[in-house]
């Protein structure tokens, strides 16, 4: 990394012993379903509605923790190292049983895995209806309200933040309801560059959507593959067209179709017009060859190896990206007008939560709110991931990380934080990944496309 920063150690928090009271317990007392979801069975197991909340972890004995992740790049590994260390060290009498698995894997594995016998304590669940909201409605996550109390998480995470954890008992409402998770990390989805190939094309940077399609252009016309993407996982797709979608579409129509919430439609002019703009860049030659069958991580890799002048991508990607390239890679959201505030996809990252099957409630709590105290997002920034909160505050003097410091900051202030699309249904994820890859192999027209997706949408919101 090419920037210091004071550290601060994660070695001293939870230091308090608090007990909640009856209004507390209350919050806490919940009926949980055994079942997986969509199996129509059901049981009863409950936590006991006289309980007091324990926040002193030295005061809980030898246990182990069993934590699953899926932070396994460069910096994200890093601090997951530093933080579970500072955890041990604080207090000997716990072990953290770390596994970590790939984004991908990590979704294939989990919902066997809280149907299982032997289910995880804490696990970081993707905020979508498909993952943390079926596991809500399968009564396989705890609502933390009562542990939210005790920590004072309210006054940490603005709702902004924390309604990206919440949803109803039952899982059908979203955004709004009980806490499941919380984040480590904000996201913003941007582009980042190399400079030196943008200097050899004498282009400046692009301040609004028209003068990045007039830089694709001109990269193109000197022979250069003007953006990278690599969507075999089907994906990666969805981080190109969001931004496109919202530099078109009111934000508030977006929101609705990537909440899931009824109100909205796909079949609009604006969407359809994204949808043009998506496809017409594959048209032209923008991308390279044969995206729909190259991996995502190859494709990120390609612009350290000097082999595309753009990659559209998230904050995620920085460190690495920074670590391969150094001062050459820059970051950037271009907004619909130049001057204005972008709106693009961003939110956090996929919040840790406590599985219904722990038998250490209280551990896995202590762990979570440990790990997204102040002194972790300091530790977050040292390992170059954007803390989610009081991310000014860390910003670096220069590099990459200063560039997506600085447009998470004005686009959380002055743009719109747009929600992930495949958010929005049980479904989605699978519904506008292929319907992506139909469209990016010339297979699905911009109708179809939109046709598609709002066949999905709209079944879901008419269900209620």
């Amino acid at each position: 990394m090419n920037f210091t920063r004071r550290s601060r150690t994660a070695t001293s928090r939870i230091s308090r012993s608090l007990a909640v009271g009856l209004a507390g317990a209350a919050a806490i007392a919940m009926t949980l379903t055994a079942c997986t979801p969509g199996s129509g069975q059901t049981a009863a197991p409950s936590l006991d509605p006289d309980r007091t909340v324990q926040t002193d972890v030295s005061k809980m004995g030898d246990l182990t923790l069993t934590v699953w992740d899926q932070e396994v790049r460069g910096g994200q590994d890093e601090q997951m190292k530093q933080l579970n260390a500072a955890f041990e060290k604080a207090y000997p009498n716990i072990t953290i049983k770390r596994v970590s698995q790939s984004f991908d894997d990590l979704g294939k594995t989990l919902r066997l895995a809280l149907s299982g016998d032997d289910a995880p304590d804490v696990v970081q669940a993707n905020n979508a209806r498909s993952s943390m909201g079926a596991f809500v409605e399968a009564g396989q996550l705890l609502p933390l309200d009562a542990w939210s109390e005790a920590y004072g998480w309210e006054d940490r995470f603005p709702e902004s933040i924390l309604k990206y954890s919440q949803y109803s008992e039952d899982g059908t409402t979203f955004g709004s309801g009980s806490t499941y998770g919380l984040p480590q990390v904000g996201e913003v989805v941007g582009v980042f560059y190399s400079k030196a190939k943008l200097a050899g094309l004498g282009v400046e940077l692009p301040k609004d959507w028209a003068g990045f399609e007039a830089a694709l252009a001109t990269a193109k016309g000197a022979g250069e593959t003007p953006l990278l993407l690599g969507n075999i996982e089907k994906w990666p797709a969805v981080h190109v067209f969001g931004p496109v979608q919202g530099a078109l579409a009111p934000s508030d129509q977006v929101e609705k179709l990537g909440f899931g919430n009824a109100g909205a439609s796909w079949e609009t002019p604006e969407n359809e017009a994204a949808t043009e703009t998506l496809s017409s860049w594959q048209t032209n030659g923008f991308f390279n060859d044969g995206v729909n069958g190259t991996d995502y991580d190859a494709a990120w890799q390609m612009l350290t190896k000097g082999e595309g002048v753009f990659l559209m991508g998230g904050s995620w990607l920085a460190a690495d990206l920074e670590d391969a390239m150094g001062d050459d890679v820059g970051f950037f959201t271009p907004p619909a007008t130049a001057g204005e505030g972008a709106h693009t996809t961003g939110g956090t990252g996929l919040p840790f939560t406590v599985t219904s099957a722990t038998k250490n409630p209280d551990l896995a709590a202590a762990y979570i709110d440990f790990i997204t105290n102040d002194d972790a997002m300091a530790i977050l920034a040292d390992t170059g991931n954007l803390p989610v909160i009081d991310t000014q505050k860390y910003a670096p003097e220069s590099g990459v990380l200063r560039d997506v410091y600085s447009s998470f900051g004005s686009v959380t202030t002055d743009g719109v934080l747009l929600p992930y699309l495949d958010y929005a249904t049980p479904t989605m994820g699978d519904t506008l990944g292929e319907s992506l890859q139909g469209l990016l192999d010339g297979q699905l027209t911009p109708k179809a496309f939109t046709e598609a997706l709002e066949t999905d949408y709209a079944e879901f919101t008419a269900a209620g």
